[in-house]
């Protein structure tokens, strides 16, 4: 079996490219080789690979910066998932694409399941939604993979990363409280595609949701990094966390309240459930603490 990973240097793809690697021969790309702005780029290189998985793992996640380069993040994650759709139905390969919570508004009060009705509040969602409305388009056999809260030990920036750089410099930190969701680690994400990819066929094609168990806030989750962070010895000033609201901690892009996915379709599918949000976080910090 040969496998294409895009995004291969993200924080999700540098933990998907050993696993994958232990399932068939992975050929994986990050933005030096795969520009997704250009059409005939992806093109040239599904050719050349002739892959019989694809998973793509790349995007442009920059949800504030979207806001102002709408364009941008149109080309990356609602014209290219297309392409690689199309060319992958072609090619008669799978394609594994990873989606977000964003397309939700998060005005609902329970999990949001694959079936409930999309409304993303910005252009980051808006991008997003167009990338799966393209793949399902195409017509091949395809699983679109949403998920939420992701951070993990690999690239840029995220919400765990920011919290111990921050809490080891100052001693109090202001953090939202009425926005919840499910923290996901990309070490479990990871394991999780890793195991759909056989399961994966024409009958069991489509959209599913996965996310680490459990639901938390922000500022709770913040509690939780610091905790645990403590516990392996990291050094770490903040002495105190002040809960505050959305309306006091405006951004560019507006976020959905409430983020919980429903995650039962996929764990039937793959025969295991997603472990709890706090173990897959105390997983991240041994590793980012060695």
């Amino acid at each position: 079996m040969r496998i294409l990973l895009t995004g291969k240097d993200g924080q999700l793809g540098s933990e998907l490219q050993p696993l994958l690697s232990s399932s068939g021969e992975t050929i994986a790309v990050g933005r030096d080789t795969l520009d997704l702005t250009k059409p005939e780029a992806i093109q040239s290189l599904m050719a050349e690979v002739k892959p019989d998985v694809v998973v793509n793992a790349a995007a442009y996640t920059a949800v504030d910066k979207a806001e102002s380069e709408s364009d941008l993040a149109m080309q990356i994650n609602g014209t290219a998932p297309g392409i690689l759709a199309a060319e992958a139905k072609r090619l008669d390969a799978k394609l594994i694409h990873v989606s977000t919570d964003y397309v939700f508004d998060g005005t609902q009060s329970h999990p949001y399941l694959e079936t409930d009705p999309t409304n993303p509040l910005g252009a980051y969602g808006a991008s997003k939604l167009a990338g799966e409305k393209a793949i399902a388009a195409a017509g091949g056999t395809f699983a679109i993979v949403r998920t939420a809260w992701v951070y993990g030990v690999g690239g840029k920036g995220n919400f765990v990363k920011t919290m111990l750089r921050l809490g080891g410099e100052r001693e109090e930190l202001r953090v939202v409280t009425d926005q919840v969701g499910s923290p996901t680690w990309t070490g479990d994400l990871a394991g999780a595609i890793a195991n759909l990819i056989p399961r994966l066929n024409p009958e069991t094609a489509g959209i599913y949701h996965y996310t680490n168990s459990g639901v938390t806030s922000w500022y709770d989750f913040a509690i939780a990094i610091f905790e645990e962070g403590r516990s392996l010895g990291l050094p770490l000033k903040i002495e105190r966390v002040i809960p505050i609201t959305t309306a006091e901690y405006p951004t560019p892009a507006r976020r959905p309240a409430y983020s919980v996915l429903n995650g039962k379709k996929f764990a039937t599918l793959i025969g295991t459930h997603a472990p709890q949000w706090r173990e897959g976080l105390r997983k991240m910090l041994k590793t980012w603490a060695n």
